[in-house]
This record gives C-alpha cells, sequence and structure tokens, in this order.
C-alpha cells in the first residue's frame, strides 16, 4: 500500500500544508517564508529519499518560532499518519555523520512514546533570518507529533552552518532508516503487539 499523507495547520499565526511519500525519491518542494528552513526541509526529502511538499505561510515579521514549530508538527503528522499501524517498519534508525568540522548523532525510535533529548548547544545567533535555536523548537514537535523517542547529540563542530546542517541531514537518514520496511519482520515490530498505543 502507499505510505503517502498529507496534514494541513491553519491557525492566525500561520497556515501549513505538508504532503509527503516515505517511499519516495527524494523530490521536493519547498516553500515556506524562512530561506534557511526551506533548505533544511530540502536536506529532509534528499538525505531521507521522501518525496515531500511543503507549504508554508508565518508571522516571520514577528519572529521565525510559530512558523518553524508548525512545520514540525504538521511534518510529524504527516509522517504519522503514513506510517498507518507501522507493520513491517524496521522501527529504528540512527546516523552519525560528519560535514567538514561538525560531527552529529541522531538515534530514532518510531515507539509510538514521544521524548527528544537535544544535545546540540547553539548559541543565540542566526543563520540567513532563521533563529538557530528554532532547530531545537522544530525537531520536539516533530517527536512529540510523530509520537517518536528523538536524540540528537553534537559531537564535534564549530561551524554553526555545519553543525545545524549536519543535524538535519542526520535526522533525515535516521528517519529513512526507521521507516524502511524490513522484509524479515512483517509484523509490528514490538512484542507488545503495538506501536500506536
Amino acid at each position: 500500500m502507499p505510505r503517502k499523507a498529507s496534514s494541513e495547520r491553519k491557525t492566525k499565526e500561520t497556515r501549513i500544508k505538508v504532503e509527503i511519500d516515505l517511499d519516495g525519491t527524494g523530490k521536493s518542494s519547498i516553500k515556506t517564508p524562512l530561506p534557511f528552513l526551506s533548505h533544511m526541509l530540502e536536506q529532509i526529502a534528499r538525505h531521507g529519499a521522501f518525496d515531500l511538499v511543503v507549504d508554508a505561510e508565518g508571522d516571520v515579521e514577528i519572529d521565525g518560532h510559530h512558523t518553524t514549530e508548525d512545520i514540525g508538527i504538521v511534518l510529524g503528522k504527516a509522517v504519522l499518519d503514513a506510517l498507518g499501524e507501522r507493520h513491517g517498519i524496521r522501527r529504528y534508525g540512527s546516523a552519525t555523520l560528519p560535514m567538514d568540522e561538525a560531527l552529529v548523532t541522531a538515534a530514532l525510535d518510531l515507539s509510538g512514546r514521544p521524548f527528544f533529548v537535544f544535545r546540540v548547544p547553539l548559541p543565540k545567533a542566526k543563520l540567513g533570518n532563521w533563529d538557530v535555536e528554532l532547530a531545537e523548537v522544530f525537531f520536539e514537535a516533530f517527536a512529540r507529533t510523530a509520537q517518536a523517542n528523538l536524540h540528537i547529540r553534537l559531537i564535534e563542530g564549530s561551524n554553526l552552518h555545519h553543525i545545524v546542517e549536519v543535524s538535519f541531514k542526520a535526522f533525515a537518514r535516521s528517519l529513512r532508516d526507521a521507516v524502511e520496511l524490513d522484509p524479515r519482520s512483517p509484523g509490528v515490530p514490538s512484542t507488545k503487539g503495538t506501536l500506536t498505543e
């Protein structure tokens, strides 16, 4: 069955629509008012091998917080819906990736129990018009809504752009592994028999 889903969120602060195909080829169409965040979402599609559409508007004249968080929420919901009962998935994924001097590990469990640990110290700074501290906001919103246990940890790094970008790439690779269908385990990968309750 196709593992595709779309999700929307409309508030007084944002209007977000996301479409995802978990079995895609890395194609993306990303439109947000935050160019650096758009670039990071392209990384998720490319390195996760997901077909991803994001169409977002938000009150960035205030700041990028609402838009970033709501994209994380809607992406998490789309992934949750695309997974369905999670039959046959690997469930776990992890990746340790370098980008020049930066090295980041992301580990993910599509457990049905949201938990988030972020050990990537980031200063109050901007990349373009995007506050880098919003990386944590995005990942936490995703983990909460996708009902995932997500850990991201910085091992080495000094260049802020490299640290943030490789965090998104490591997240994408870990998510790619976790959603992959495992031919050796066609059922739900849990002794409880469910990952959704």
